[in-house]
């Protein structure tokens, strides 16, 4: 099994390294097989875990919402209907 690193798995992924580990960090994608090296802890991806981001990451909200598109989203979810007798 060969195994790869986050910046490598990021690259193959198309994002930022810096991004990969936002999401590791908040939980949106999981934490691959941790392996120590002397004292260094790396993570060690597959190409299980690969595939299994790359299923993940449509589903993952990306960026933030600005103010518009907050009011946006609140008068949608504050519409009542009439009811029509």
């Amino acid at each position: 099994m060969k195994g790869f690193t986050s910046r490598e798995t990021s690259e193959k992924l198309g994002l930022d390294a810096s991004t990969l580990a936002r999401y590791i960090a908040a939980g949106k994608v999981p934490t691959p097989k941790i392996v120590r090296l002397g004292n260094l802890r790396v993570q060690v991806w597959s190409d299980a875990d690969i595939e299994k981001v790359r299923k993940i990451l449509p589903k993952i909200a990306n960026g933030r919402k600005t103010r518009y598109q907050k009011e946006r989203a609140k008068k949608k979810g504050s519409r009542t209907t009439i009811n029509k007798k």
